[in-house]
């Protein structure tokens, strides 16, 4: 909801600082208008014609989320959103040199560097007009990290997108529509940036890409593009649907199909495609550390069927995030996309559409908030903007867009507040730069006009590249040692037991052979071969190494942990090995159901050591292996003691405080909403008084103001009783006695009067005390619910003896590819 509020400190809990309303008069005030973020779980729409200040909001909304620790990712197809990383805290004209423009400073007759302390100036002055300190500037820069990306360039961070189309989590994939979805968007946006517009349903090329990746997601296998060009010369499979794959697609059409996504790959600016950090959400949101990012995704510089492709990947890969994390009332992170023209259009389909309408539809139930800002409302299909809770509209261009929102407006208002469409026409055409009206259905329907605020970033204007690239520059270059972001806060170790040392090498050596014979009662395994072979004259080579396998329960009462860990290890044995230094051991990535008992037929082997072929070893070594599981294999978790809240397996300590982080803000928000409701109840209870005793001031000032009046013509009655007789003396005198004793009652009816005045404003003293109380309350309440500065503890479990079970022990014979030169390669 949106909330009034005449005290300066706006730093509120889980509040964003938006400007200040505009009075139904017309005239600006200094209350401030903030808004619950809470609320953008239902998503916004910002519209506004060029120079509307759409672009201000936005930014300001973005500030807001940064210092709040909300994470956001801002799709930026003009080059605007840039700006967020131009935040100087000295705000002095020396930081503003590189950034103001030298053909508007020749304008107006300055050099650069005066017109760099002008903007300074200007900028200090906006900021402390708007109640923001200098200082505020600093809370942002270090709340959150802004970054630059610039896919399929270098002038920002690059962004690999093609590298990999790495498959969908699991719960993706359990979810069939999401899964289609996911398959359908990453072909169509494939095809779109081969320039072909593929239908789904008919067109060949989509029908055989969606069928490859999805052969290899199903394993959740990803492929990379060189993959994916192998498999559309090779598919993984034989029939599309009921009809063979050469009766569908034929090997002559689909070479041409795959030279064609070649050609393209093979391009000189298509490296760029190829390099930077992988398209992955996570890291777009949080740093590894889990300190919340604002990425921008700068795509001015693509082409539009480029900025398609890219979108479209994108918006996939934040739905597989969004997916995996665990459902909240409360705002956990933004998307943001600065121009929606073309993404999301009322009658075409492109392949960013269907994904932008799943997000608005199913984003509420993660706390991802979806904002959309364009400059025409008829750009929006009408589902999207349905799907939104909060509007910002600004100066509109036509009256069809006007009409489009009026009519939008006037339906979302219907059982709430009644809305007049003529008013609302009126206070629409009223509109001026940086003013827009705010409809938020957590407001009741209730309409605000308000001033947006002096943004925190300075303003240059749509970056170019080569201001991108001298701001990442810069960044990377401050990344010193010495400047390098401080780390969380240090984590203390709790251990249940001693960890023991075992330490030995480890060494492998052996002669070409056919199969050697062991003792029977040394178990032997096969691992069978999934890599074909490199070269045509190689052939299949068994290597031995000692394997074991383990099921390992990992049990704590105390921080209620019960989780099992399926462990498999190979170590190579030397001849006169008999003690195994397990630390050192591979874990590997297989599953011991998957060993077979016989290999491959015409394979050679490798000798196995001597050591391997004596079974009284093995029941040395496995106790070695249980001592090496129970003293050296520990679960580590952490734990915030804070939050009464342990850490899953497997989970980094950044992760970790993003999901703390995220709970904070759900308790922080029922918190602050309990907080809210106990002063709302006292706040009433005052007020309600207030309201009666100005009641009584003004029942006393009109008791007062007929007293007056009686008394004066009491008064004059008997004055003139006085100059012009006609009464005896004695009724003169009762006259002149009734006119004292009705001025002594004004004097006490003007007494009670002050008195209830007095009253009034004890009221109100009351009043503003209570909400300084709370407002104070949320304030300290903030700084308990911020999980970056909670200390966590390093929880250390072993497993007992009785908790490990060894579930395999012998010798594994592991295939490889021999070249006639001797050079070997993996064959699994």
């Amino acid at each position: 909801m949106t909330i009034n509020d005449n005290v300066k400190a706006y730093e509120k809990l889980g509040a964003f600082y938006l400007g200040r309303r505009i009075l139904a008069s017309g005239e600006a005030s200094r209350e401030s208008i903030l808004y619950h973020s809470k609320d953008l779980t239902t998503h916004a729409v910002i519209i506004g014609m060029t120079g509307s200040g759409k672009t201000g909001l936005g930014l300001g909304l973005i500030e807001e989320a940064a210092i709040d620790k909300i994470p956001v990712i801002a799709i930026d197809p003009k080059g605007d959103l840039g700006n967020l990383m131009l935040n100087f805290p000295a705000m002095q004209g020396s930081d503003l040199a590189p950034w103001v423009d030298p053909q508007t400073a020749s304008s107006k007759g300055m050099s650069l560097g005066q017109y760099a302390e002008a903007q300074a100036k200007m900028w200090r002055e906006g900021l402390a007009d708007w109640d923001q300190p200098l200082a505020r500037i600093q809370a942002l820069r270090d709340a959150a990290e802004v970054n630059i990306y610039t896919p399929g360039s270098s002038a920002g961070v690059p962004v690999s997108v093609l590298q990999s189309f790495t498959a969908p989590s699991a719960a993706i994939r359990a979810d069939y529509d999401a899964y289609a979805q996911r398959i359908q968007a990453t072909t169509t946006g494939i095809l779109t940036l081969l320039s072909l517009d593929a239908d789904p349903l008919t067109s060949r090329e989509h029908i055989l890409i969606a069928n490859i990746l999805q052969h290899y997601w199903d394993k959740g296998e990803g492929l990379d593009i060189a993959g994916l060009i192998g498999a559309i010369q090779s598919p993984p499979i034989e029939r599309i649907g009921v009809m063979s794959l050469d009766s569908v697609y034929s090997a002559k059409d689909r070479f041409g199909l795959a030279m064609r996504m070649n050609g393209l790959l093979a391009s000189p600016g298509f490296a760029a495609w190829l390099q930077g950090v992988p398209l992955d959400a996570r890291q777009l949101f949080y740093t590894e550390a889990g300190k919340p990012r604002v990425s921008v995704m700068s795509i001015a510089h693509l082409s539009d069927t480029e900025r398609m492709f890219f979108v479209t990947m994108l918006l996939s890969e934040i739905i597989n995030w969004m997916r995996s994390q665990p459902g909240t009332g409360s705002l956990r992170a933004i998307l943001y996309m600065d121009e929606i023209f073309g993404y999301m259009p009322p009658t075409a389909n492109p392949p960013s559409k269907m994904l932008l309408l799943l997000l608005l539809k199913q984003a509420r139930a993660f706390g991802l908030g979806v904002v959309l800002s364009t400059q025409n409302p008829v750009d929006l299909d009408y589902k999207g903007l349905s799907n939104t809770g909060t509007w910002f509209i600004g100066r509109l261009q036509t009256d069809r867009d006007k009409q489009r929102v009026l009519d939008g407006l006037v339906g979302a208002a219907a059982g709430a507040e009644a809305v007049a469409k003529s008013e609302l026409e009126r206070t629409l055409t009223g509109l001026g730069q940086r003013q827009f009206l705010l409809h938020n259905v957590h407001a009741n329907g209730h309409l605000e006009v308000f001033n947006t605020r002096w943004v925190l970033s300075y303003l240059a204007g749509p970056l170019t590249r080569e201001q991108i690239k001298r701001l990442t520059d810069e960044k990377a270059n401050s990344l010193s040692p010495a400047t390098l972001p401080v780390a969380p806060p240090a984590v203390a170790t709790v251990i249940d037991q001693a960890p023991v040392a075992s330490p030995s090498p480890q060494v492998s050596i052996s002669v070409l052979t056919a199969k050697p014979s062991l003792a029977p009662d040394i178990p032997q395994y096969f691992l069978a071969p999934s890599i074909a072979a490199p070269e045509t004259d190689s052939h299949l080579c068994y290597q031995p190494c000692l394997v074991a396998a383990a099921e390992v329960l990992f049990s704590s009462k105390r921080h209620k942990i019960e989780q099992l860990e399926k462990l498999v290890m190979g170590v190579a044995v030397d001849d006169s090995q008999v003690s195994i230094a397990w630390q050192d051991a591979e874990v590997l990535a297989i599953d011991v159901n998957d060993l077979s008992k016989r290999g491959e037929q015409a394979a050679s082997y490798r000798v196995p050591s001597a050591s391997l072929e004596q079974a009284n070893n093995y029941r040395q070594w496995d106790k070695q292996f249980k001592r090496y599981i129970r003293t050296e294999r520990a679960l580590s978790l952490y734990r915030s003691a804070g939050l009464k809240l342990s850490s899953e397996v497997g989970e980094s300590e950044g992760d970790f405080r993003i999901r703390l982080q995220t709970r904070a803000n759900e308790q922080r928000d029922l918190a602050a909403g309990k907080l809210r409701k106990k002063y709302e109840a006292k706040v009433q209870r005052l007020e309600d008084r207030l309201r009666k005793a100005e009641q009584v001031i003004e029942r006393e000032q009109s008791q007062a103001s007929q007293q007056k009046l009686d008394t004066m013509v009491s008064i004059g009655s008997t004055i003139l009783g006085a100059l012009f007789g006609g009464g005896r003396k004695s009724s003169t005198a009762r006259r002149a006695g009734s006119a004292m004793s009705k001025a002594n009652r004004i004097r006490k009816e003007s007494q009670d009067v002050e008195n209830a005045k007095e009253n009034a404003e004890a009221l109100r003293v009351q009043v503003t005390e209570l909400e300084a109380d709370l407002q104070r309350e949320l304030a300290a309440m903030g700084e308990q619910w911020d999980s970056q500065r909670d200390e966590l503890q390093e929880v250390v479990i072993r497993a007992t003896a009785s908790n490990i079970h060894v579930s395999l022990l012998g010798v594994l014979w592991r295939p490889y590819w021999q070249a006639p030169d001797g050079f070997s390669e993996r064959a699994y």
